[in-house]
């Protein structure tokens, strides 16, 4: 398909807990990119409530939509295409943004492209990276999934690596918890284990030898929640900062020993990180460094472009679009969509 015209695609992401719209331009910039967050809203309930969500997306979708297109400077009649988050997520959340990507399709006779979800976090980085392409691996690490993906080319992915438990995210959510902290956990352990020490406690690092590009957090969580319940028993006074620290440190150390391992027995130069944690200052750090020693490429999106947005939805609705990919009327949300599956 010849992509001679510019292509402008309207993206609609509301897989949890943000409403978030954005157009695109050729896949690559970024025109507009409007987020609805509902963090204060799940804040009084210590994580997402998918009925609330599910509601607050009813109200939030076309004021979103609409600030989108405004930015942009562009009406529904410039457009060449809608792109649309139909999964993984929460079933009710994703049912509010499918519907409303087909009825503007209906209304605007536009071509549906429905997006995968982690697709859309593994394309952020090519928003800022002009010169990164195929193939690469990337690691996606968000509250709902740690997977590690050889992206052999657009569309085209090798999920080589998961968690045989909780995501990272979800660990550092329950762990926030444990010590305090509150809702959403991941922010809150990256700036206060600033003022901890890393190394003040030691925490497991799960290996699997069977699969030694996958994951396991429950160990680690597990290691902490001891630590604390033990601390309480004896009376002893708990560090916070070196609890986080610790914990933090055991993860990333996980996480950037598995992706180099990839990276390694792949051949490849370039690796990029994708997802909620990815925007971690700790966990950037460590692999600049460890990218740098390996004398590979590190790509990573800007923290906006980490947590869910739309603008990464439009680039992967644009690589999806000029491959031919469209959907029907019979589209669905389907909450535990498979990478690579159509």
């Amino acid at each position: 398909m010849s992509t001679e015209k510019d292509i402008y695609i309207l993206a609609i992401e509301s897989s949890c807990d943000e409403t978030a719209a954005s157009v695109v331009k050729n896949g690559r910039c970024v025109l507009s990119n409007v987020i609805s967050s509902q963090i204060e809203l799940h804040k009084l309930y210590g994580g997402v409530v998918p009925e609330i969500a599910s509601r607050k997306h009813i109200e939030k979708i076309n004021q979103v939509i609409e600030e989108a297109l405004n930015q942009a400077e562009m009406t529904l009649d410039d457009l060449d295409a809608i792109g649309v988050t139909y999964g993984p997520g929460l079933v009710g959340a994703l049912l509010v943004g499918v519907a409303e990507a087909k009825a503007i399709c209906y209304a605007k006779r536009l071509p549906l492209v429905g997006v995968h979800h982690i697709e859309g976090h593994i394309s952020a980085n090519y928003i800022e990276n002009p010169d990164l392409e195929p193939p690469f691996i990337c690691l996606v690490v968000s509250g709902g999934h740690t997977h590690l993906v050889a992206v052999k080319d657009y569309g085209t992915y090798e999920i080589i690596g998961r968690t045989r438990d909780d995501a990272a995210g979800e660990a550092f959510d329950k762990v926030a918890r444990a010590i305090g902290l509150g809702y959403p956990g991941g922010p809150k352990i990256d700036k206060l284990s600033r003022e901890g020490r890393p190394d003040a406690i030691q925490f497991p690092r799960a290996k699997l030898e069977d699969s030694p590009y996958d994951f396991s957090f429950s160990g680690v969580k597990s290691a902490v929640l001891n630590y604390l319940n033990s601390c309480q028993m004896k009376g002893e006074e708990v560090n916070r900062a070196d609890v986080a620290a610790s914990f933090q440190q055991a993860v990333c150390d996980v996480l950037v020993e598995h992706a180099m391992l990839a990276v390694r027995d792949y051949d490849l130069d370039k690796f990029a990180i994708a997802g909620g944690v990815a925007s971690n200052s700790t966990l950037r750090e460590a692999f600049a460094r460890a990218c740098e020693k390996e004398k590979i490429q590190f790509y990573h999106p800007s923290p906006i472009f980490c947590t869910d947005n739309a603008a990464m939805i439009g680039v992967a609705a644009y690589y999806e679009y000029i491959a031919g990919t469209r959907h029907g009327w019979d589209l669905n949300a389907v909450p535990n969509l498979k990478l690579g599956e159509r």
